[in-house]
């Protein structure tokens, strides 16, 4: 009996047959590196909690930020972690805040880099929750009106993009509103709109001292079982103003990155979260698996559920080894 005409191994027999009709292409022109910037001077300082991460201070960034432009990573993600907090998080519209000096010090060293800036309160509140706390509640309206100050505060420091992560109702149209009101006409915001209740960003709360106080956040991020919602959520976002729109977290949100990919069409971004990127150092660190393996195909996961955007630690690690 003849074997079939079609062998699909023929198009898997070399490195170079593999590459010619690779369908999925990931590049560094994807990539956004988050950078964690807390007060001080002359502070680079590895994060327990985030193997290969660092705290700077405003005046030390600006060396990693060039780093990362000379790799040909196109943007980072700012977050901030100011010397002192109280209930409402005044410091993260303060005009010196932490986020606000370390944006002018990039853009002094590399203006090309796109600056993009977390805007939440988690980090800057005594209670850690991501807005103003009523009667032992979250005030999504309160919170609103102050993300919209953070966000303009961030603007007028010469931020790029202003990414709202807090996942109040209404927060886009807060921000855009305010930023449209003070002339930042060409500042895009990139909101987190499917932000998820999720277990993974254990080591990011250690690293941005942002944990609650009290209780969780479920009130406000979205239940893992949902999907549906996300759609809902982001269709919300881009309604009030939102140019670009977030899944996070990544791994376990690939049909939720699909599905909005096939239904809108903004760019859609995934945060490849701080969990993630641990599971991948934590097991190459015990020797189980091949960390490169791992990072790069975890990275083509999320590029092919449909992300443009990937946000991820792994940002400058990958782009070496793609260009290598």
């Amino acid at each position: 009996m003849a074997f079939p005409k079609i062998r699909m191994r023929r198009l898997r027999s070399s490195e170079a047959m593999r590459r010619l009709v690779r369908e999925t292409a990931l590049s560094v022109d994807n990539l956004v590196y988050p950078l964690f910037v807390r007060e001080g001077k002359g502070l680079k300082k590895p994060i327990k909690s985030l193997a290969g991460c660092f705290h700077f201070s405003p005046d030390i960034i600006a060396a990693e930020a060039a780093e990362v432009a000379a790799l040909g990573i196109p943007a980072v993600l700012l977050f901030g972690l100011p010397e002192k907090k109280d209930e409402i998080g005044s410091q993260a519209w303060a005009e010196d805040g932490v986020v606000q000096r370390a944006i002018g010090e990039i853009k002094k060293a590399v203006p090309q880099l796109l600056v993009i800036t977390d805007v939440c309160l988690c980090g800057y509140t005594s209670h850690g929750h991501c807005g103003v706390i009523t009667n032992g509640k979250v005030n999504n309206d309160a919170t609103c009106e102050l993300l919209a100050k953070v966000a303009l505060s961030h603007a007028q420091a010469g931020a790029d993009i202003v990414a709202p992560s807090d996942m109040m109702d209404g927060r886009v149209r807060y921000i855009r509103e305010a930023l449209e009101e003070n002339g930042f006409h060409d500042i895009a915001i990139m909101s987190y709109a499917a932000k998820y209740a999720s277990a993974f960003y254990g080591p990011f709360r250690d690293a941005a001292e942002s944990a609650p106080a009290f209780g969780d956040r479920k009130t406000y991020q979205m239940d893992p079982a949902n999907a549906r919602q996300a759609m809902a959520e982001i269709a919300l976002d881009i309604e009030e103003g939102a140019d670009v729109v977030i899944v996070k977290p990544a791994l376990c949100y690939l049909d939720v990155i699909y599905r909005a990919k096939q239904r809108f069409d903004c760019p859609i971004a995934a945060y490849n979260v701080s969990g993630e990127y641990m599971m991948v150092q934590s097991a190459a660190q015990a020797g189980l698996m091949d960390k490169d393996s791992m990072m790069i195909e975890m990275l083509y996961s999320i590029k092919r559920a449909g992300a443009d955007i990937i946000i991820t630690y792994f940002a400058k690690e990958s782009t070496r080894l793609l260009s290598g």
